[in-house]
């Protein structure tokens, strides 16, 4: 079985910095593209951002220049760290791996975690 467990997050006031670490664990063969999805109260899950196992990243228009997403391959961890934090950014914040695990490799399948709240304060 392959598991995400996310951690980090919490409550902070406006302009604060949070870090999330996601760490996927299991019978883990690659772990391929990884990233950060949200989901605010009444709100439909939002693609925040995502990093490709080379490193390449991707942002939301609305996080880009106050979020960095950052992975440790040799850990499986993702990492999302979250400055300058706005009450809109306040969701609970979900990761996601895109990987092959024993049972499936060589083919890939997409992994969640269970998710963590991040509360912003004005």
């Amino acid at each position: 079985q392959v598991h995400l467990v996310e951690s980090g997050g919490g409550l902070v006031q406006a302009g604060g910095s949070l870090r999330l670490s996601c760490a996927a664990s299991g019978s883990i063969v690659e772990v391929n593209d990884m990233g950060w999805y949200r989901q605010a109260p009444g709100k439909q899950r939002e693609l925040v951002t995502t990093i490709t196992n080379f490193g390449s990243a991707n942002y939301a228009d609305s996080v880009e220049g106050r979020f960095t997403i950052s992975r440790d391959n040799a850990k499986n961890t993702v990492y999302l760290q979250m400055n300058n934090l706005k009450p809109e950014d306040t969701a609970v914040y979900y990761c996601n791996a895109y990987l092959a695990s024993r049972r499936t490799w060589p083919a890939s399948s997409l992994y969640w975690g269970q998710g963590t709240q991040v509360s912003v304060s004005s």
